[in-house]
């Protein structure tokens, strides 16, 4: 037994799937493996919007009082469970698994799954401190609405119009209202080229300004209010390499010029 025990190879410290049989019935709002996949496959086919950066996907908290702190994600099939790897700043990628392809697996994390907002993460290294550039925004508009990340909206109070359904129709037209998130809470918003210059208004910040106490709760902006804004990534006069730049609440004294 101690020989045929040394011949075991030691444990390889990526994360393996587990053949499991699954008997609990996945929650529908679990983000589906599939189609977080096609959002991969959708970030390789538009990467000339983003063409230095990767792609990652990100956690961020949707109710209060959630605990952001370890969480721990499976893809998890009819027969298989496979660990997600979660930095710890809550992002992650995704690994391709066929098993997880075959089996339409729910990507699972241990908190409820309303309690978290999910976004695709595109960023360019090098940008200035503060600010986003508009073709990483674009990207991370068409990867997310592709793989499905933007979920419990209510058909009363959409974020998102039903009349949009594609990518394309999203986050090509004013109307797709699809949510970026900034790092603090924003007291404004600039957005750059070369001598032109604009401070966005009141209505694409804090996800339009209109949100009462029972509509919050539909919008995955919940806790996150004073981080959102909207950007004009259906606008094709401002070109990728615009600038996004931020004035942060906790910087009061900021001047802000245009």
């Amino acid at each position: 037994m101690a020989l045929a025990q040394q011949a075991q190879p030691q444990a390889s410290a990526e994360p393996k799937p587990q053949t499991v049989t699954v008997t609990s019935t996945r929650d529908p709002v679990d983000k589906s493996y599939r189609k977080m996949i096609r959002g991969m496959e959708r970030f390789e086919r538009e990467h000339a919007l983003a063409p230095q950066a990767g792609l990652r996907f990100h956690l961020l908290p949707r109710t209060p009082g959630v605990n952001m702190h370890g969480i721990t994600l499976r893809a998890l099939g009819d027969h298989l469970a496979l660990p997600i790897p979660v930095a710890d700043d809550n992002t992650f990628t995704l690994p391709r698994n066929e098993q997880a392809l075959r089996e339409d697996a729910a990507v699972i994390a241990n908190r409820k799954t309303t309690s978290m907002t999910w976004r695709a993460q595109v960023i360019t290294p090098g940008l200035p401190p503060g600010t986003r550039r508009l073709g990483d925004l674009r990207l991370e508009c068409l990867v997310g609405m592709e793989a499905g990340l933007v979920s419990n909206s209510s058909p009363l109070f959409g974020w998102i119009s039903n009349a949009l359904t594609t990518p394309e129709q999203v986050c090509n037209s004013p109307d797709g209202n699809f949510l970026f998130f900034s790092e603090r809470p924003i007291f404004s918003v600039i957005l750059r080229a070369g001598a032109r210059s604009e401070i966005l208004p009141f209505r694409m910040l804090y996800a339009g300004g209109e949100q009462t106490r029972e509509m919050l709760p539909f919008c995955d902006c919940q806790v996150l209010l004073d981080r959102t804004y909207y950007a004009p990534i259906w606008d094709r006069s401002w070109p990728d390499d615009a600038l996004v730049s931020f004035e942060y609440m906790d910087e009061p004294s900021a001047e802000v010029k245009p």
